[in-house]
């Protein structure tokens, strides 16, 4: 009865005897109840039923009780989610504590990398009761500090402390987490969300000393072993590293001028020939960045000479020792020993290794890169022309590898080598080759770049293509790219949905895709919906839904013979075809942006009509949630409410709030039909009087047209919306 109209929320429902769930599950199919000791079901009630529990619905709960339940939802624990979801999370309960105390609280990298190692079967329940206790106990000791508190690594419980060890075995995490932090602390700021990071890498003050050697410090404290500790320095000094290289620098301002405002001019001109040598040792372009991280770095260095500081043995070994990146940082070291005449310790080798390393993974991006390989003089050029002109784009790494009969297999090895360490390719190198020696050059290829190669023989123009258009969908990595081409045969004709709408098309040939995973489905509305935007714009075209199987070549297959005057959907097509995400359409610009494109500006006449997005979302939610009123005629009236409103208020609402709105202020009607308002339990005084009386002149039209007046609880929970 107190649910009746909202919801019943049962927690730990699988504590529900089988008596209880047969209760439940024959009020959701009669909507009849008795009270206890009652022995007739004559109450009735209307409620959304939800239910929450931890065990396996399956095993937990009957049957006859699971089939009744039309929508299963996993939320992941906390140990699952992504490393960006836990330190949001984590940010968001230290960010409830700031509120809390009032206070700024100062928190350390390596305090946030604990807590996230030691996320376990706790759940964010255990999380959160840890945050609190440390914020607690920080607050005290930190009690007459105005400043604010710090919560230090030195303060967590040893079950804690432990998670700094289970994150360090999990390089990958390790990796992840360095990157979102930096090496500093992190502030976080009662009034606002998120951690303010300060600022460790600046330019005149390039402290990785300062970084490594507080780190080794710590770790040695806690017990940790020599091996972890230099795991955990090479992570965390590989990304410090990167963060410097990232900073955005003055465009008015070269590199040797920020240098020269900092180290004197002698140190950048030797630091200049050592880039200059790194770039033609490593084959690699990064020549700024890592002049202007080494000539600051040498200059820490010599200081430290002067001052005869050593640094941390501790970092010996971080970087493997057949490492293209430490070779070349041990003949660096042999030339800065000659030019200054002083002998470079092991330490500092290391210290320029990960400074070549760091450089290296920044140019490297996370796609595949595709080598096509052939016999004869152009073959290999010839094919991958075809494929990109086909493919209407060239933004996908696809190099060209062609050989003469008269070259040996080596000199290609060589050549294919040289290429691929100028490009972006740490996600992998997919081989496409034609016959022979050409197949057998992944492995040493792969050797040799440090990369995952793969090889796949008898290569065609259509392969390629294939290849290209998997390339480019997001999560195709090198395996998956490898067994799908593994078994391609080449294209099918295209679909049946797609030849009956291409017979619909227009004098003039335009036509519109919208383009979902399957092209079936939600295709199909969003094929509606784009359809009667452009009904109501007095531009009825044909709609087209495309699935993105074979996407690229279905899009080709329809532009032959027609003009794609926009695609519309959840994938942007390499082709050059203006494109509209589907949440744009949702959100409403590109409702604006459509009818630009098919109509060539805006119809001011048809813009009257309120959005067709907005009215078409409503209208489909209404009719679910409406009983006595009629939303076809219901509707009009809630547009010409919404546009009193804009009007109003003079502000426009994003569209998803719009219809979160207007289907409120229906099912508002209707409860005023069957005299069931809602009642408004939030404060008045934070309300904001002006919402609430826009509202209310907006609502004259359901009393002129209607004679329905709404209950003022209703317009405070809208303008608390609002």
């Amino acid at each position: 009865e107190e649910a009746d109209g909202g919801v019943l929320f049962l927690d730990e429902i699988h504590r529900l005897p089988p008596e209880g769930q047969e209760m439940i599950f024959y009020f959701m199919d009669t909507g009849t109840f008795n009270r206890l000791g009652e022995t007739q079901r004559s109450r009735r009630a209307k409620v959304l039923i939800i239910g929450a529990t931890t065990e396996d619905p399956d095993s937990a709960l009957t049957k006859t009780f699971v089939r009744r339940i039309p929508n299963l939802m996993k939320i992941p624990p906390l140990a699952e989610r992504s490393m960006d979801e836990k330190l949001d999370i984590i940010k968001l309960m230290f960010q409830d504590e700031a509120q809390r105390v009032k206070k700024p609280i100062r928190v350390g990298v390596e305090t946030i990398k604990a807590l996230v190692g030691s996320i376990g079967s706790g759940n964010a329940g255990q999380l959160k009761s840890n945050i609190k206790l440390l914020c607690a106990q920080a607050f005290l000791n930190g009690i007459d500090s105005p400043e604010g508190i710090e919560v230090d690594f030195k303060m967590l419980p040893q079950q804690i402390r432990s998670g700094l060890l289970t994150l360090s075995a999990n390089r990958q995490a390790l990796t992840e987490v360095t990157k979102a932090l930096g090496s500093d602390s992190c502030i976080i700021v009662p009034p606002g969300p998120d951690f303010l990071l300060t600022d460790g890498a600046s330019g005149a003050e390039f402290n990785l000393y300062q970084v490594v050697e507080a780190k080794v410090d710590l770790l040695k404290g806690e017990g940790i072993s020599s091996d972890l500790i230099k795991q955990i320095l090479a992570a965390d000094v590989n990304v410090y590293v990167r963060n410097l290289y990232n900073k955005k620098a003055s465009v008015n301002m070269t590199t040797r001028e920020r240098l020269l405002k900092i180290v004197d001019a002698s140190l950048v001109d030797f630091a200049e020939q050592v880039a200059l040598y790194v770039q033609k040792r490593m084959n690699a372009s990064y020549h700024d960045r890592f002049l202007y991280a080494f000539s600051l770095h040498l200059s820490a260095f010599l200081k430290r000479v002067k001052s005869k500081d050593a640094a941390h043995k501790e970092l010996e070994g971080a970087v493997p020792q057949d490492s293209l990146c430490l070779e070349v940082a041990t003949e660096i070291g042999s030339l800065i020993g000659k030019h200054y005449r002083l002998e470079v310790p092991r330490v500092e080798i290391e210290y320029i290794a990960l400074l070549l390393e760091s450089s290296q993974e920044d140019e490297r991006d996370d796609r595949v890169v595709i080598v096509v390989a052939t016999h004869g003089q152009s073959t290999a050029t010839s094919m991958v022309e075809v494929a990109q002109r086909l493919f209407g784009t060239t933004d996908v790494s696809v190099l060209a590898v062609d050989m003469p009969l008269e070259v040996r297999p080596q000199a290609v090895l060589d050549k294919m080598a040289a290429m691929l360490q100028s490009v972006p390719c740490l996600k992998g190198v997919l081989i496409l080759a034609d016959m022979g020696s050409l197949c057998n050059l992944g492995p040493s290829l792969e050797k040799r770049l440090d990369v995952p190669v793969r090889t796949i023989d008898m290569v065609s123009t259509p392969l390629i293509l294939e290849a290209m258009r998997k390339a480019e969908l997001a999560g195709m990595d090198l395996d998956g790219l490898y067994d799908s081409l593994a078994s391609f045969h080449g294209y099918e004709a295209r679909d049946v949905t797609q030849d009956e709408a291409l017979e619909k098309v227009t004098d003039d040939g335009r036509v519109v895709v919208t383009i979902c995973s399957t092209g079936k489905g939600t295709a199909l509305k969003l094929k509606s919906l784009i359809e009667e935007i452009l009904r109501g714009a007095g531009q009825p075209l044909p709609v087209i839904p495309v699935g993105l199987v074979k996407l690229e070549e279905h899009l080709r297959e329809i532009a032959e013979s027609h003009r794609i005057v926009a695609a519309v959907g959840v994938k942007k097509p390499a082709l050059r075809i203006p494109f509209i995400p589907l949440e744009a359409i949702i959100g409403g610009e590109g409702e604006n942006a459509l009818l630009e494109l098919v109509a060539g500006g805006h119809d001011t006449s048809h813009q009257r009509q309120g959005s067709r997005v907005v009215q078409s979302l409503c209208a489909e939610s209404l009719c679910k949630f409406l009983t006595y009123l009629n939303p076809e005629k219901v509707m009009p009236l809630l547009m010409e409410f919404d546009e009193r409103l804009e009007a109003g208020r003079r502000e426009p609402l994003p569209n998803p709030l719009r219809i979160r709105l207007l289907v409120h202020c229906g099912c508002a009607l209707e409860r005023c039909v069957v005299r069931k308002p809602l009642h408004y339990g939030g404060s008045l005084a934070e309300l904001r009087t002006e919402k609430v009386e826009a509202l209310k002149a907006a609502a004259e039209i359901f009393s002129e047209k209607l004679h329905l007046t709404l209950a003022a609880d209703e317009y405070y929970f809208m303008a608390e919306m609002i």
